[in-house]
C-alpha cells in the first residue's frame, strides 16, 4: 500500500514538472521571437491608429419635449341630448388611442419614418428629400451600379412607376432603408420614468440628415398624435358647426318669410285676414322653434370647443438640435492600443501553431 501512494506522489510530480517545464520552453521559445511579435504588434498598432484617422464622426442630434396628455371630457347631460339626436357623440374625446407610452412605438412605425424619409427639404438653397439624401451620404448607388433597376429608382417620381416589379422594388428599398434606421440612426426614450419628458435622438455621419431628419421626424410625429387625439371632438365640432348653420338659415328664411307677407298684403280686407294671418303665424312659429333649437345648438357647439381644448395634449419642445451638432469621433488612443494587443496576440497565436503542427509532423 505505501509503494502504491510513493508511485502516485512520483507520477504527480512528473506531471506537474512536465508541465512547468513544457511553459518555460514556450515562453523561451516566444521570446526568442519577441522581435516578430513586436513588428507585427506594432504594425496593428498602426492599422488601429490609421481606421480611428478614417472614420468618420458620428453626428448626434437631440430634441427633447415634454408631454402632456389632455383631460378626458364626460358627457354633457341635458345639453347632450340634441346632438346625440343628430348623430354627434359630445362624451370623451379620442384620449384612448394612445396611452402612456405609445407614443414611443409611434416614432418608429414605417408609416412614420417613410413619411419623414419623403418629406422635402431645402439643403444648402436646394430641395432635396431626405430619403436621397440618406442614398447620398451612405453612397448606396456606388454599391447599386450592378442593379439597374435600383438605379432607376427615383423617389422624386415615385408616382409615375407603372409596372408592379418597380412599384415592389421601390417598396423593398423604402422598407430596408427604414429597417436600417431603425437600428442604427434613431433612438427614442424617456430620460427619467417618473417624468413626461421624451428624448429623440438622431445619429448618423451625415450632420445634415441627422439634424433635418430628427426636425421633420418630430414634427411629423407630434402633429399625427395630437389630430389623432382630437380627431373625434373635431368631428364632433364640424358636425355641429353644420347643423348650427343650417337652422340658423331655415330661421332667417322663416323670418323674411313673415316680413314678404305682410309686405305683399298692404290693404288687405279686413275679411280676408286668412290670407295674411295663417302665413305670418306659420313663418312665427317656424322661427320661434328654430331659435329654440338653435340656442340648444349654440351651447352644443361652445361646449364641444371647450372639449376639444381639454382634449388636445400639450407637447413643449424643451430642446431642439442646433449646429454644431455633439460630434463622437473614434479614440485613436483606444484603438491603437487595441490593433497594436490585436496584432500581437495574432502573432502568438501563429507562432504557436506552426510550432504545434511542426512538433506533431516531427512526431509522426
Amino acid at each position: 500500500m505505501a509503494v502504491s501512494n510513493l508511485k502516485t506522489d512520483n507520477e504527480d510530480k512528473v506531471t506537474i514538472t512536465g508541465i512547468l517545464l513544457r511553459i518555460v520552453e514556450w515562453y523561451q521559445y516566444l521570446k526568442s521571437k519577441w522581435l516578430l511579435i513586436f513588428l507585427f504588434g506594432f504594425l496593428g498598432a498602426l492599422i488601429g491608429v490609421g481606421y480611428a484617422f478614417l472614420k468618420k464622426p458620428v453626428y448626434t442630434a437631440t430634441t427633447t419635449f415634454v408631454l402632456e396628455e389632455g383631460e378626458k371630457s364626460g358627457g354633457f347631460g341635458g345639453l347632450g341630448g340634441l346632438a346625440s339626436m343628430a348623430g354627434i357623440d359630445l362624451g370623451s374625446g379620442g384620449g384612448g388611442i394612445f396611452q402612456g407610452e405609445n407614443i414611443l412605438a409611434l416614432y418608429k412605425s414605417r408609416t412614420m419614418l417613410e413619411k419623414t424619409l419623403l418629406s422635402r427639404v431645402i439643403i444648402s438653397g436646394k430641395p432635396q428629400l431626405l430619403v436621397e439624401r440618406y442614398i447620398e451620404a451612405n453612397k448606396l448607388r456606388e454599391t447599386w451600379k450592378k442593379n439597374p433597376g435600383l438605379l432607376a429608382i427615383d423617389f422624386n417620381r415615385v408616382d409615375t412607376l407603372r409596372s408592379a416589379s418597380e412599384i415592389r422594388l421601390k417598396d423593398s428599398l423604402m422598407s430596408t432603408i427604414v429597417a436600417d434606421i431603425n437600428m442604427a440612426y434613431l433612438t427614442i426614450f424617456k430620460p427619467d420614468k417618473k417624468l413626461n419628458t421624451l428624448q429623440v435622438d438622431v445619429k448618423a455621419k451625415d450632420e445634415v440628415f441627422a439634424k433635418l431628419f430628427n426636425e421633420r421626424l418630430v414634427k411629423n410625429v407630434n402633429d399625427f398624435y395630437i389630430s389623432t387625439i382630437t380627431k373625434k371632438s373635431v368631428r364632433n365640432i364640424s358636425i355641429l358647426q353644420h347643423k348650427t348653420d343650417s337652422v340658423r338659415a331655415v330661421m332667417n328664411g322663416a323670418i323674411f318669410s313673415s316680413a314678404a307677407v305682410a309686405d305683399a298684403t298692404p290693404n288687405l280686407n279686413p275679411t280676408r285676414q286668412i290670407r295674411r294671418v295663417v302665413p305670418m303665424q306659420q313663418s312665427q312659429f317656424t322661427a320661434e322653434t328654430n331659435k329654440a333649437v338653435l340656442s340648444t345648438l349654440l351651447q352644443n357647439l361652445e361646449l364641444a370647443k371647450m372639449s376639444l381644448l381639454k382634449e388636445q395634449p400639450l407637447i413643449q419642445v424643451i430642446d431642439e438640435p442646433i449646429y454644431p451638432l455633439y460630434k463622437k469621433r473614434t479614440s485613436k488612443t483606444i484603438f491603437l492600443v487595441l490593433g497594436g494587443i490585436l496584432g500581437a496576440l495574432a502573432t502568438t497565436i501563429v507562432l504557436i501553431g506552426k510550432r504545434v503542427i511542426r512538433n506533431l509532423t516531427a512526431d509522426a
